[in-house]
């Protein structure tokens, strides 16, 4: 655990608890030789990159119980193979201090897992299994943790993002809804319309989605539409299903916008040295909730929020380890950006 002074402090939080769902797994990355695309029955030489991967639940998660600290409750619920890499994820997971009483360890099954692979011009692909751990997460072991809900209450946040099935994070957030928390939650581009067409946005106090997902879900093509066109279009298909629904749409080097229920605000990326963009978002969205969860108005917990996305590229790594309170006050400093007085003092030692 990182030294206390390094955290924000806890007199300032307006909530004191988070619980959510979503993977928890870990990945290979794999650079290949040859720019060609490989083919069906192709054999390909490369070499593992030296990259730690982690998955959505478990990033966002990370962020917040490091920056919060102690006294601010972070209860992932998910379940991990009885394997190796569950047993590693699980036991890193109770040392950097979440409360584990619904992680659960299934035996005869692997943990959820992805091979990422790389071309050397950048672009590339993934593939994960679809019969891990991670998919037996379901209504009724969302239900386990009703206690939990129902003690943190309007001072508890819910998170639900991918990787685990849509039945279970709609669970998580109707759950959430009946008893006060402040609901949060994000979707792949391809579960998106079943989402919006699920009912499941009724339960969403804030949507947090990349410009793609947020085209899904406005009905419309990235590639022949402006951005702020598509961030438009999908917040207006937002109120239509919620109109009391706020949202977070990020679209990396562009920034981020993000709809308070009033007026839309956007915020520019903070520019730096990219080693890797992977994560980002998972990060942004865990900058936005502690942000809210510090007291921040949703704009300036936008800003935290960048400044999170923005340091977090700069590791090789799917979670940056070396993100505190002084190295965020540090890349703040350094960017040349204008922040808001609140996000300044939160950072300030």
């Amino acid at each position: 655990m990182k030294p206390e002074h390094l955290k924000f402090d806890p007199r300032n939080l307006r909530y004191t608890g988070i619980i959510g769902t979503g993977g928890i797994g870990s990945g290979k990355f794999f650079a290949l030789n040859g720019n060609n695309t490989l083919g069906r029955e192709e054999s390909r030489s490369g070499h593992f990159m030296d990259v730690r991967d982690y998955c959505k639940q478990h990033i966002i998660l990370h962020y917040i119980i490091t920056l919060l600290g102690p006294s601010f409750s972070v209860i992932p619920i998910g379940r991990l193979g009885d394997d190796d890499i569950g047993n590693i994820l699980f036991d890193e997971m109770k040392r950097d201090g979440f409360d584990m009483k619904w992680i659960e360890k299934v035996p005869e099954v692997s943990t959820l897992f992805s091979f990422c692979f790389f071309y050397p011009d950048g672009s590339g692909g993934n593939l994960t299994t679809d019969d891990s751990a991670s998919t037996l997460v379901d209504a009724a072991y969302i239900e386990k943790a009703i206690a939990d809900i129902r003690q943190l209450g309007s001072e508890g946040i819910i998170m639900a993002a991918p990787e685990v099935p849509l039945e279970a994070r709609k669970r998580l957030l109707e759950l959430g809804k009946r008893h006060g928390l402040f609901c949060s939650a994000s979707f792949t581009t391809g579960e998106m319309k079943q989402a919006v067409e699920s009912g499941i946005l009724k339960y969403v106090d804030l949507l947090s989605v990349n410009l793609d997902e947020a085209a899904e879900a406005a009905g419309i093509q990235t590639e022949k539409t402006g951005a702020e066109i598509i961030v438009r279009s999908s917040i207006e298909k937002l109120k239509s299903h919620n109109s009391c629904i706020r949202a977070a749409i990020t679209s990396g080097k562009q920034g981020s916008w993000c709809w308070d229920g009033h007026r839309l605000n956007r915020f520019p990326a903070v520019i730096t040295t990219a080693v890797s963009t992977a994560g980002a978002g998972d990060a942004f969205i865990s900058g936005l909730l502690c942000g809210l969860a510090l007291g921040l108005h949703l704009f300036e917990a936008q800003q935290l929020a960048s400044l999170v996305a923005g340091l977090s590229v700069t590791s090789p790594h799917t979670i940056n380890k070396d993100i505190d309170r002084r190295s965020l006050n540090t890349f703040l400093h350094s960017s040349g950006m204008i922040f808001s007085e609140s996000v300044i003092k939160l950072l300030e030692e």
